[in-house]
């Protein structure tokens, strides 16, 4: 029997299939590798389910991989400041606020969240959360939930004691509560306010007080206003109620501690986030479901600023390599889909809040959110362009929407946990924080 030789070109007839086979069977197993997109995000019980629930957008979307990296919220404002304003690129999706939206945009670090589809319904999202995150008519952010401020209270405690909330409490009302409501024997403390130092710490509620009380940050030629009249008069009542009324330790509580704290029975009054109300009426592990009631926050002599505005939403950096996947993600997340995901899933209570009016119009979360009308008035009426009784150079409520801020707010939120601490007097802590100020408008050159 005779051996048949192949020649060259029968031997490269027969490779040639085989070898566009591998070739394609390559570039499939190079195209079925994930991408990642790469989260920071905030450690706070909403985030903390959308990571849970991210896993029904990594089933739909085998091709994207989420890496989460969950952050304390000073650490978080840290890591992300850090990372886009170096382009190191190490997060392709990043959670932010309504303040470095506009600011980031401005500078060119994040990427336009346009081209959603359709059936995002940009028209939804509520105005005043909108245009938060635009600049130059173009949407830079995407909500995951919006927020003000309200005056929490336990009325159960107030009925025992034969007291009565206000529609429209003053901190004269306040004060006088916290006193009457204040029990350290049962280790119930009259009031509970952030203390941990921070612009988004201690001074997001110090800010809306100081504009109640008539303050502002600057005056219009951008001078500091901080050892003003008004700013001290505003900073002593939140020294003195938690100094008197609060709990102890009160400089070492942000928003998570708070929660847990009036969750568990341990505060009377609590004065902070809208979005607060969904976990303490309706979580499992809230100990005060039935037993609390709401108000707006208080005010001094001007309602002006007495409520804030905050957007924690989802931005994409300029420097991402995964733009268009960290951008599919984003609109998943802060989407009517991902709402009603929530709402099957933790119940329509606990959805993330603020962010569309279709939200808001559900009867089924109108039923679960007693609070809903009143939270979506304070986030339509939470007004960023007034917000002090005197006229300002700058945007914001809490804030001052400029780039120094982040830095100025941390200084003056570091001198005033000092005060709280009793490390040195609110005259002198202000009077530091005027002569900090001072020196980073010159240095902006906001002042001469």
């Amino acid at each position: 029997m005779k051996s048949r030789s192949i020649g060259s070109s029968s031997f490269s007839a027969i490779l040639a299939p085989l070898s566009a086979l591998s070739i394609a069977m390559l570039c499939m197993s190079a195209s079925a590798a994930p991408v990642t997109v790469n989260i920071a995000t905030i450690n706070n019980p909403d985030m903390i389910e959308l990571q849970k629930l991210s896993s029904n957008f990594e089933t739909a979307n085998p091709d994207i991989k989420l890496r989460w990296v969950v952050l304390e919220e000073s650490v978080l404002r840290q890591r992300v400041t850090t990372d886009i304003a170096t382009g190191s690129g190490q997060f392709d999706l990043m959670t932010i606020g309504a303040y470095e939206a506009p600011i980031w945009a401005k500078k060119g670090w994040l990427a336009p969240m346009d081209g959603l589809p359709a059936s995002y319904d940009e028209g939804d999202l509520i105005k005043t959360v909108h245009d938060g995150l635009t600049e130059g008519g173009k949407l830079y952010a995407l909500p995951f939930y919006a927020e003000s401020s309200m005056t929490y209270y336990r009325k159960d405690l107030f009925e025992a004691k034969g007291l009565k909330m206000p529609d429209h409490p003053t901190f004269t009302d306040i004060a006088g509560f916290a006193e009457k409501l204040n029990d350290k024997q049962n280790g119930v403390a009259g009031i509970c306010l952030r203390g941990r130092a921070g612009w988004g710490e201690n001074m997001a509620v110090i800010g809306t007080f100081a504009n109640t009380f008539g303050g502002r940050w600057f005056d219009e030629k951008w001078q500091p206003q901080l050892n003003s009249p008004e700013w001290k008069n505003a900073v002593t009542t939140y020294v003195d109620l938690l100094r008197k009324y609060g709990p102890q330790g009160a400089t070492s509580n942000g928003f998570n501690e708070n929660l847990v704290l009036f969750s568990s029975g341990k505060c009377g009054m609590w004065i902070d986030a809208t979005v607060a109300a969904g976990m303490i009426y309706s979580s499992k592990e809230s100990k005060v479901v039935g037993k609390v009631a709401f108000a707006p926050s208080p005010v001094a002599v001007t309602p002006k600023g007495a409520h804030w505005l905050w957007i924690w939403s989802l931005a994409i950096p300029k420097s991402s390599k995964s733009q268009d996947a960290a951008k599919k993600f984003a609109a998943w997340a802060t989407s009517k889909e991902y709402i009603q995901l929530v709402a099957k899933e933790k119940g329509w209570g606990l959805v993330p809040p603020g962010t569309r009016m279709s939200t808001y119009a559900s009867p089924e979360y109108k039923k679960a959110a007693p609070y809903s009308d009143f939270v979506l008035s304070a986030i339509q009426t939470a007004d960023t362009k007034d917000a002090t009784l005197q006229k300002v150079p700058y945007t914001g409520i809490q804030f001052a929407t400029i780039p120094e801020f982040q830095s100025l707010g941390t200084v003056v939120g570091q001198a005033i946990a000092g005060a709280l601490a009793g490390k040195t007097t609110v005259d002198v802590a202000l009077q530091t924080s005027q002569s900090q100020a001072e020196r980073m408008m010159r240095q902006g050159r906001y002042i001469k």
